[in-house]
């Protein structure tokens, strides 16, 4: 059988981006879990992506893919592309490089060393590139956006651009209350809503035939607003299983520090007899 693979960063800039980048002078390991490394994107490289997202940091998915956004946030932003006849031409990087652990500092999220490589980042993909629309995923991705919008003006003017709220905000939100859930969800969706009527007639190439009528979203996730993530996406040789729900990776231990030192991989029943 064959399979169809990202091949990783083998060109220019990315080669270099990927070669040198920030380590504790610009991510203190107080605020982010430098020891699973950094982890830089997912999606198109090679010029084709005419859409741009910007999501926040690594999870424990994306720790062991090396690819961002592969759990449930990048299944439902899969999902509002695909509304948007995008189901190929995309890349996504994040707003930090490292997972977060707590909280991010001002004086971190503003240090030139960060923001001046996410920039190169931000440069590389836009810059006599094709993407027609920009995407970010709550409040520090719409900062990242805002930041490198005060040093390229005129060229992020002529890009279309929403910031949403992230996709997995109703569940951070609600802690387990399922009425806060529910309220929570029906919110980011009138959000996600208004973000498609807003991109939606600057999407000139998509890579699929978008309707005569937008397909909104409900007030709650429905069949077909959860979008598999394509193998083309992830490294080549990635398990299957690693594809599909989350709950494969969890951080485990006995307190704060044990759980941040391990990620726990369990392969899913039906996978090993």
């Amino acid at each position: 059988m064959s399979h169809v693979f990202d091949p990783g960063y083998v060109a220019e800039p990315f080669l270099s981006l990927c070669a040198a980048y920030p380590e504790a002078d610009a991510y203190p390991a107080s605020q982010f879990r430098l020891e699973w490394g950094p982890i830089f994107h997912r999606g198109r490289l090679d010029g084709s992506a005419r859409m741009l997202v910007i999501g926040q940091d690594p999870a424990q998915h994306e720790t062991v893919v090396r690819r961002i956004l592969v759990g449930e946030a990048g299944r439902r932003v899969q999902g509002l592309l695909a509304k948007l006849g995008v189901t190929r031409s995309y890349v996504f990087i994040n707003t930090y490089l490292y997972s977060v652990y707590g909280s991010v500092k001002t004086k971190t999220r503003r240090n030139p060393t960060l923001v001046d490589y996410r920039n190169r980042w931000l440069d590389a993909l836009l810059v006599g590139r094709r993407v027609e629309a920009v995407l970010a995923l709550g409040q520090a991705a719409d900062e990242a956006w805002q930041l490198r919008k005060a040093t390229q003006p005129a060229q992020s003017a002529n890009i279309a651009y929403a910031a949403v709220t992230h996709p997995t905000q109703p569940e951070s939100f609600s802690k387990g209350d399922t009425t806060k859930l529910a309220a929570a969800t029906k919110k980011l969706l009138q959000n996600w809503n208004v973000a498609l009527q807003a991109v939606s007639p600057h999407i000139h190439h998509p890579d699929e035939p978008m309707p005569a009528t937008l397909h909104f979203y409900g007030d709650a996730w429905a069949d077909g607003d959860r979008v598999a993530i394509p193998e083309s996406d992830f490294p080549a040789g990635l398990p299957a299983w690693m594809h599909e729900q989350d709950g494969w990776a969890r951080r485990a231990g006995k307190d704060a520090l044990a759980k941040r030192r391990n990620i726990t991989i369990t392969a899913p029943r039906g996978v090993v007899a």
